[in-house]
């Protein structure tokens, strides 16, 4: 299995030389269906809070470069087969700094906590925020709850015409020039 918290020290370097902010390292199956694994990160540019495909290219050659270095250096990062998957967070965009938890305050959350958690293992609600380390959301059922944030397991947001409302579009350019067209009855 691979150690995410060396892979992000390897890959949040080249995703900053590119102005990007990293959201998020993970190893999981691949869903290609052929049994291997995915390395997947997730970035977004600050000015936009997304990534268009042109910088997920870019980040997906940096990184790959840095990985190949270091494993012809003996630093294997990524036991077996694996690719590489490069995207943006996208509108229902996980929550795993600090910073995504005050910056999304006031959104519709879902957060599931460790399997060894005493309480509730799911809550969603209303995003309140963070205060040192406990997120604090309040809960359809349990009100307003505060939690451990090193004790969350996963957090995202939900997908609300609010958030819609309150998320930049990507690229509008060309949009204007779209004709739609009318099927054969």
């Amino acid at each position: 299995m691979a150690d995410i918290d060396r892979l992000t020290e390897v890959i949040e370097p080249e995703a900053n030389a590119l102005g990007f902010d990293l959201v998020r390292v993970k190893m999981m199956p691949s869903e290609a269906g052929d049994g291997g694994m995915a390395l997947q990160i997730m970035a977004e540019d600050p000015a936009t809070g997304q990534l268009v495909i042109e910088q997920c290219a870019a980040l997906s050659r940096r990184v790959s470069d840095r990985i190949d270095e270091l494993e012809e250096q003996g630093d294997v990062l990524v036991e077996g087969a694996y690719h590489l998957e490069v995207s943006s967070p996208g509108i229902d965009r996980p929550l795993t700094r600090p910073k995504d938890f005050a910056n999304w305050a006031g959104h519709e959350a879902k957060i599931s906590m460790d399997k060894g958690f005493d309480g509730q293992r799911t809550y969603k609600g209303e995003l309140k925020g963070i205060e040192g380390d406990e997120v604090l959301i309040e809960d359809a059922k349990a009100g307003e709850v505060k939690l451990d944030r090193n004790q969350i397991h996963s957090a995202k947001l939900v997908l609300t015409d609010a958030l819609i409302a309150a998320t930049q579009p990507l690229d509008t350019s060309g949009a204007d020039d779209i004709e739609e067209e009318k099927a054969d009855d």
